[in-house]
């Protein structure tokens, strides 16, 4: 069963030194509209899963097929890029030629950055740890990204793409923010505004609790922050960890950003050992609950859902994992979460 803690800090936060994410996407919205690669993605109701879990309804917002790259990350970096390339202004295509875009990637994020600088004739360099699939590399070489393998975890290839951005004199974009780098982790999270607008207008009620995966926890903290501008105090906001990558609910029970260790997770695009401080700021008055799961729980949840159809990843599927691992919401819960990604490449 899923270990859980009750946020003390519940409606006011922790007061970091750090920006709130923001909770408007009509920005988002309309740089989207000039987009051809943008839709909707779908809300799905998982009645199979609501079964399973003892509880009244299931939704999950489907992200696994996003604009084509296979993950809402889809929405963050190549969103900060596209606002940096409309305010240079001149023909889009070509707004950011001569810019190089850098940047560390335990998944997903490194195809988003890669995407974004291809569409305005950028360039990116993606850092990945020795731990992230071979697979995942090539698909960022087809995206026309140039890959660069180096240390031993998530971290690691963070502090390698950012001493590469200073002696290059390239912008480093990260999904991460910490202090004096927070402008476009900001712009990442704002991208990310668009799934959970959307999945406001999909729902036919509002919720009783939602369940949001987090690494470093911008989905989480972007997703908590719009539903709470539009739904209020009614859903209950859990987010979900990996037990071995605790970060955001180590740092809220010691009420400041703590650096986290652990094994490796197979829950690998959530195995950010360190928060984004943005991040942290707004789960930490948003969120009611914070919950981890095992390696164990995450694998069967997966499992589980393959068998009923919704195919994903154990990072894509950790929320709905938890909810299967015993999470106790009562039977009259009416739960959304997120299906981030698809299956893993590995």
């Amino acid at each position: 069963m899923p270990i859980t803690f009750a946020n003390p800090y519940r409606g006011t936060g922790l007061a970091l030194d750090a920006p709130m994410p923001c909770d408007d996407a009509s920005g988002v919205a309309a740089l989207l509209r000039r987009c051809p690669a943008h839709a909707e993605t779908p809300l799905l109701a998982l009645s199979a899963v609501a079964k399973a879990a003892g509880v009244a309804e299931v939704y999950a917002k489907d992200e696994r097929e996003r604009m084509g790259l296979g993950s809402f990350k889809a929405l963050g970096a190549a969103h900060a890029i596209a606002r940096e390339a409309a305010a240079a202004g001149g023909d889009i295509a070509t707004a950011l030629s001569g810019c190089t875009y850098v940047t560390a990637s335990a998944g997903n994020h490194g195809l988003s950055v890669a995407a974004g600088a291809a569409l305005f004739g950028a360039q990116a360099v993606v850092y990945l740890s020795k731990t992230v699939p071979a697979a995942f590399a090539e698909r960022l070489k087809d995206k026309g990204a140039r890959v660069v393998i180096e240390g031993d975890d998530y971290e690691a290839s963070m502090t390698a793409a950012a001493q590469a951005a200073k002696e290059n004199g390239w912008t480093l974009l990260s999904d991460s923010s910490w202090p004096g780098y927070m402008d476009l982790p900001y712009r990442v999270m704002e991208g990310y505004l668009m799934l959970a607008e959307e999945t406001v207008a999909q729902m036919p009620a509002p919720p009783t609790h939602i369940l949001l995966q987090a690494g470093v926890g911008g989905l989480a903290a972007a997703a908590a922050a719009l539903f709470r501008a539009k739904w209020a105090e009614l859903p209950h906001i859990i987010v979900v960890e990996p037990d071995a990558a605790p970060a955001l609910v180590e740092s809220v029970k010691n009420g400041r950003v703590v650096d986290t260790t652990g094994p490796v997770s197979a829950m690998g695009r959530l195995d950010c050992k360190t928060p984004s401080m943005i991040a942290l700021n707004g789960l930490s008055r948003d969120a009611d609950t914070f919950a981890t799961i095992t390696e164990d729980e995450a694998a069967q949840g997966i499992t589980a859902l393959a068998a009923m159809g919704v195919a994903t990843s154990p990072s894509g599927g950790a929320g709905l994992a938890a909810l299967l691992a015993g999470l106790e919401l009562g039977p009259d819960a009416r739960v959304l979460a997120i299906l981030s990604e698809g299956p893993a490449d590995d």
